[in-house]
């Protein structure tokens, strides 16, 4: 299934859970900080950041991590497994050229950015960046989609 995507975003539900994708729309150096030091992963503009709510709740955290990724540049930072925090996360984020939801894993804890922690409706579930919007591939039966428009840029 293809959904074109152009400086918005894409929104999957699958109630209560969601994600929200955006693509990056320019090459932006991704740190990534981890207990063991710092990784640089390059974006391009294709490419997507990907926010997940495994247990529903609001929208807009979820548009506001996007934008800290690609808007201003702002670190991921990856907990240890185990670590408390973990359970505080509402909404988390991965980048890159492909996404795929999995829900057995935890919240926060993965460098890897080809994985993201999601509910299990969206098991499988794999987001892979094309030119001018998102391939999904394995969506779950009953997905809803919908667009929404950029956030309005700073004053």
């Amino acid at each position: 299934m293809f959904a074109p995507l152009d400086d918005g975003y894409l929104v999957l539900e699958h109630p209560p859970s969601f994600l929200v994708v955006g693509r990056a729309l320019r090459r932006i150096p991704l740190c990534i900080e981890t207990v063991d030091g710092e990784v640089v992963q390059g974006l391009c503009p294709d490419d997507l950041v990907v926010a997940s709510a495994p247990g529903g709740g609001p929208l807009m955290p979820a548009l506001m991590l996007i934008e800290l990724v690609r808007r201003y540049g702002q670190p991921l930072v990856v907990l240890p497994k185990g670590h408390p925090g973990s359970r505080r996360l509402s909404v988390v984020v991965s980048a890159g050229p492909s996404v795929r939801i999995a829900c057995g894993i935890q919240r926060g804890t993965h460098p890897e950015q080809d994985v993201l922690c999601g509910s299990g409706a969206f098991a499988g579930l794999r987001l892979i960046g094309v030119g001018g919007g998102v391939r999904l591939e394995h969506p779950p039966p009953g997905l809803q989609v919908r667009r929404l428009p950029p956030l309005p840029a700073d004053r």
